[in-house]
């Protein structure tokens, strides 16, 4: 019965993708290729995963030279996407979307990892320098603008300053973290429809403070 359920309620979100324009495109960045998937880097991929989940579609179209879905958040026809470029191209995925549907740049949301924040915290903001994440920074550069939201979700800091940086974020989520960054990627889920309505300051009072 809950397969029913779950079949009409994929009709009922196609349906309402059939008509009116692409708004926001939703990004969740990462590398692609199984060997990745639940490493730190692919925390955006991780969020997209289960973003996808909850609204019982699957984000697996080829296109823009990434993985997408069309789909409804709300009352909003959104683009969820997952560059398939590896994370330091993610811009070209990016602008190639953002072309096709002349979505503004303050419409496209990204979700990625964040190095500075403490495992199982997230941040929201409106815009920003990359802050040392390369897929935000390939975004940036691409789209010509920092003028873009986007939630980081924490994967912790490197354990000393010799640390390659490329080894940590590229490490699997260890097991003991798994749990606090699973946990978190429900608010991120919860913060979304906030940010598509407009409401980011709300979405940063209530999500930016939470712990796991």
């Amino acid at each position: 019965m809950a397969d029913i359920f779950d079949l009409f309620k994929k009709i009922s979100a196609e349906k309402k993708t059939e008509g009116g324009n692409i708004e926001y495109i939703v990004v969740g960045l990462g590398n692609p290729g199984e060997k990745y998937t639940y490493t730190r880097h692919n925390a955006g991929f991780l969020a997209m995963d289960y973003i996808s989940q909850k609204l019982g579609v699957k984000v697996n179209k080829v296109k823009f030279k990434a993985l997408v879905c069309d789909t409804v958040i709300g009352s909003h026809r959104v683009l969820l996407m997952k560059p398939q470029t590896y994370m330091n191209n993610s811009g070209e995925a990016v602008r190639e979307a953002v072309d096709f549907y002349k979505v503004p740049a303050e419409n496209v949301i990204v979700i990625s990892d964040d190095v500075a924040q403490d495992v199982g915290r997230m941040r929201i903001r409106k815009s920003g320098s990359a802050g040392g994440q390369k897929g935000l920074n390939s975004i940036i550069k691409h789209l010509g603008t920092e003028g873009f939201p986007r939630i980081r979700i924490g994967v912790g800091e490197k354990p000393n300053p010799e640390y390659d940086m490329a080894d940590w974020v590229l490490g699997k989520i260890p097991e003991g973290d798994q749990e606090k960054i699973f946990s978190i990627l429900g608010c991120v889920n919860d913060c979304l429809p906030l940010i598509l309505d407009g409401k980011t300051d709300d979405a940063m009072g209530k999500f930016n403070g939470v712990k796991f």
